[in-house]
């Protein structure tokens, strides 16, 4: 006879049992989302200024200086190249690091532009620096190996992240990448604009994943400022194309005047808010609750699209808009599970 006949227990009830504490799992695990849907620090202990703390050390130590990259941070082998710099995965002391070095001198100028940045807009929202030395033009900064957001859908399918595939984790990547627009459009070196976003690859490759699936800006080289008693900035000296950059960044004179970089209008940061729904459909992806999500930012995309750069909300305004979807959504998941117990 088995144990639960031998007491009297039906299976039913033990059925129902353990689907309540399954529901009451989940809703434990829920709650702890909606806590703290925007931490700061993204489960980091931030580092005093002009410190780091990378790998597996347990205290910051204050930025490397020349001798100490020469010394002691060893190239392993090139992970990224680019027009500006190469990037090589490297070791310091035996944590893993990245290590980028100037390409070509003809570049300098937009190196030392993205080093200045990177000292400068330190944050949560931002990969750590680590050191740098500008006589051999090169500086090191936190290795992130699941690399650019470029590779989002294939680190989601794969199977150690398959269950991070939800659209709590795309939703946050979002706040992540508004988080981030916001803060450079109220940064502590004034408005700066992202430039090396002309098309949507080249925008996702400025950000890193993080191993917790978050995201981080890390290629900063073109970052001009934006002057209100000037008249703006412009994005390179080439003519621009396609539907992805906005329409102040376009050619105005038609294809019967030949492009001039001196007659071409400048522009601002609302650039980069005509940008915002194109990102945000490739991070949001095609998830369980994704058409929900699509619903409730309507508005506020159609917004973003406004053809006068003037009539487009701040990024910070947009950032609202999505941490109170965020937020109503969490808590209608919340709700549903209250009521299964």
């Amino acid at each position: 006879m088995s144990w639960v006949a031998r007491c009297g227990v039906p299976v039913v009830l033990l059925c129902l049992l353990a689907l309540l504490c399954a529901n009451l799992l989940l809703y434990l695990y829920l709650d702890a989302l909606n806590q703290d849907p925007q931490s700061e620090a993204h489960g980091q202990t931030r580092c005093p200024p002009q410190h780091f703390k990378v790998g597996t050390m347990t205290s910051c130590a204050a930025w490397l200086r020349c001798q100490e990259i020469r010394s002691h941070v060893r190239r392993v082998k090139l992970i990224g190249q680019g027009a500006v710099k190469k990037v090589y995965l490297a070791e310091w002391r035996g944590q893993k690091v990245a290590l980028s070095v100037l390409s070509s001198d003809q570049y300098s100028d937009d190196f030392l532009h993205g080093l200045a940045m990177l000292r400068s807009l330190q944050s949560a929202r931002v990969v750590a620096l680590v050191g740098a030395c500008e006589e051999d033009a090169v500086f090191v900064t936190e290795y992130h190996p699941l690399g650019s957001a470029l590779t989002l859908d294939a680190t989601l399918a794969h199977d150690k992240h398959r269950w991070q595939n939800t659209w709590q984790t795309r939703l946050q990547l979002a706040l992540d990448y508004l988080s981030f627009l916001a803060f450079l459009h109220n940064s502590p070196v004034g408005v700066r604009v992202m430039c090396d976003s002309n098309d949507l690859h080249k925008t996702l490759s400025q950000f890193l994943l993080s191993t917790d699936i978050r995201l981080l800006a890390n290629d900063l080289d073109a970052l001009p400022e934006v002057k209100r008693e000037l008249v703006g900035v412009k994005c390179g000296h080439q003519r621009l194309h396609g539907d992805f950059v906005a329409p102040e960044q376009l050619w105005p004179y038609g294809e019967e005047v030949p492009f001039s970089d001196e007659a071409m209008p400048a522009y601002d940061e609302k650039t980069d808010i005509w940008k915002i729904p194109d990102v945000m459909h490739f991070m949001l992806g095609s998830i369980l609750e994704s058409d929900v999500i699509h619903f409730h930012l309507f508005q506020i995309h159609a917004e973003c699209k406004r053809k006068e750069a003037h009539m487009r909300p701040t990024a910070l305004e947009v950032l609202a808009v999505y941490r109170s979807v965020f937020d109503t959504m969490m808590e209608s998941q919340s709700r549903r599970v209250r009521d299964m117990l």
